[in-house]
């Protein structure tokens, strides 16, 4: 039994310009030939029929393109299911700056250990950003914003006019504010390259916004780290 790989049908195809590609009943196709003529679109066909147990095996992956492959490529990660894609695909790369949040996160906490209140509001904040990779990968709406009592519309207001409710006006963070305080600004900071990365997630070809709910969860938690601020500046966080 002569085995045809992937060299040989590349070969045979005039590298995936024409097809299809003659299978004689004496030559097998290797799974990486099979993986390479489903990428390249190329038809196999047997003349003479199949040997018996030719039969392929079901393909474990598919990609975006409409190939199906039975091994998974080092440079490929899972969108959903079995569905594949490059590492570099922008929902890919918003799961990466969801897992860099999280963990800026927890050092936020870290740095905050001295305000119990500071602390527990933060673990609300690392519940709501973990479900957001729930939401992506099953398709889930994001659920009502309400973040640490405050719903969306309050979210904006405190943030736009935090003296008028927290008696606290804007400021630009300085090196001598604490060190809890400088740490939800860096948070702040990566919120708001997650919201970036989420438009070039979730945008069209036309750059209107596939899953509007997640932007507008990243936008308000943005809002939430300025409130936070506002009210460690202002000492409205009781100190341990």
């Amino acid at each position: 039994m002569e085995l045809l790989t992937r060299e040989d049908v590349r070969r045979m195809s005039d590298n995936g310009t024409r097809g299809p590609v003659v299978v004689n009943r004496d030559q097998k196709l290797t799974p990486g030939a099979r993986d390479w003529l489903a990428a390249h679109k190329v038809q196999a066909v047997y003349p003479q029929g199949r040997e018996e147990g030719d039969t392929p095996s079901p393909a474990k992956y598919r990609t975006l393109f409409g190939a199906v492959l039975q091994e998974k490529p080092e440079h490929m990660t899972h969108l959903k299911g079995n569905l594949l894609v490059p590492k570099d695909h922008p929902r890919i790369a918003f799961r990466g700056m969801i897992d860099a949040l999280e963990a800026e996160i927890l050092l936020t906490q870290q740095a905050a250990a001295d305000y119990p209140q500071l602390v527990s509001e933060l673990e609300e904040v690392l519940g709501f950003v973990r479900n957001f990779i729930r939401c992506d990968v099953l398709d889930e709406p994001l659920k009502d914003l309400r973040l640490c009592g405050y719903d969306a519309r309050q979210l904006r207001e405190y943030s736009h006019y935090p003296d008028k409710y927290l008696g606290q006006p804007h400021f630009l963070p300085a090196r001598t504010d604490s060190p809890a305080l400088l740490a939800v600004n860096r948070l702040r900071t990566l919120v708001r390259q997650t919201e970036l990365s989420a438009y070039a997630a979730f945008r069209d070809a036309d750059g209107a916004v596939t899953r509007g709910d997640i932007i507008l969860g990243l936008n308000r938690l943005s809002s939430l780290m300025w409130i936070l601020m506002i009210k460690l500046k202002g000492g409205q966080y009781e100190r341990h």
